[in-house]
């Protein structure tokens, strides 16, 4: 049988293999503040309490991120960096520079990002140069009745987008982005966050149309609800497993996501760290 394409990234990649995921680590630097969409159960926030995305201690510039990739690497077995916030990646100049500088000094380590996927069609030139090894890609619904409850608003092009209209810019961009990024041999995964009662019977079409386009991998997490979703009930074990199952039917499906916060580094299936909120000139 041929190898899958992502083959070699989950021999050592502990977000795309769960059998590394205890052993393997990572580091996610918070470069990237600043976000283009508003999902409705979105709260960005910096705090060292909880454990989710959007959440980190504080933002780094590029010098003290790279400081502390070299720090941490000399500490423990780490094979991946990212850029997974606290806002979208790919919304931030920062995270360019970094992942430059991370290619000359770091060449071995998989450089890998997680975005909304609103401008990968514009930046996938770029990406490809910077030689991203993968991304994450977080797609809810690829059906405008239900995308336009989960999103608030989409700025893109120095305009706001809401409602409908707004929800159609972002699932185009990101399933051509999925296509063109497959297609310049970046591995793509795609998150789908669950939400009871209003994507939980969609995600499968999601997990459809995201294979279509390249997408190698899915990962369905279930709903924290916060903001707009904070009365929502969050999904059940026996929920998620009846969509992972459903989805794995399509496309191979990772299933020991933690929900990383954008500052998360160490081996997440051990004992997992993020960064205190001390100045970097004390780190």
């Amino acid at each position: 049988m041929k190898e899958s394409k992502f083959a070699h990234m989950t021999k050592v990649h502990p977000c795309f293999n769960e059998k590394m995921h205890d052993k393997v680590g990572r580091i996610h630097v918070p470069i990237a503040p600043k976000c283009n969409i508003q999902c409705n159960f979105c709260t960005r926030d910096i705090n060292k309490c909880e454990m989710r995305p959007g959440v980190s201690s504080r933002v780094m510039n590029v010098d003290d991120a790279i400081e502390h990739v070299r720090k941490v690497t000399a500490e423990m077995p780490i094979s991946v960096v990212g850029v997974a916030g606290p806002g979208d990646a790919l919304f931030n100049e920062e995270t360019f520079e970094f992942f430059k500088r991370v290619d000359e000094e770091f060449p071995d380590l998989i450089k890998c990002m997680s975005t909304n996927g609103l401008l990968l069609p514009d930046k996938a030139d770029l990406l490809a140069e910077l030689k991203i090894n993968t991304i994450t890609v977080t797609v809810n619904a690829i059906d405008p009745e239900i995308g336009k409850e989960i999103y608030a608003g989409v700025f893109y092009d120095g305009k706001i987008y809401r409602g409908k209209e707004g929800f159609e810019i972002l699932s185009k961009n990101q399933l051509e982005g999925i296509e063109k990024i497959s297609e310049k041999g970046i591995v793509v995964k795609v998150n789908a966050v669950l939400i009871p009662g209003l994507n939980d019977n969609h995600i499968v079409n999601i997990a459809r149309e995201v294979k279509k386009r390249g997408a190698s991998l899915m990962n369905v997490i279930p709903l924290i609800p916060l903001n707009k979703f904070k009365d929502l009930e969050k999904p059940s074990c026996a929920e998620i497993s009846k969509v992972r199952d459903e989805v794995e039917e399509i496309i191979p499906v990772f299933r020991a996501c933690s929900q990383c916060r954008a500052d998360a580094y160490g081996v997440p299936g051990k004992k997992d760290k993020h960064l205190d909120m001390t100045p970097m000139s004390h780190y």
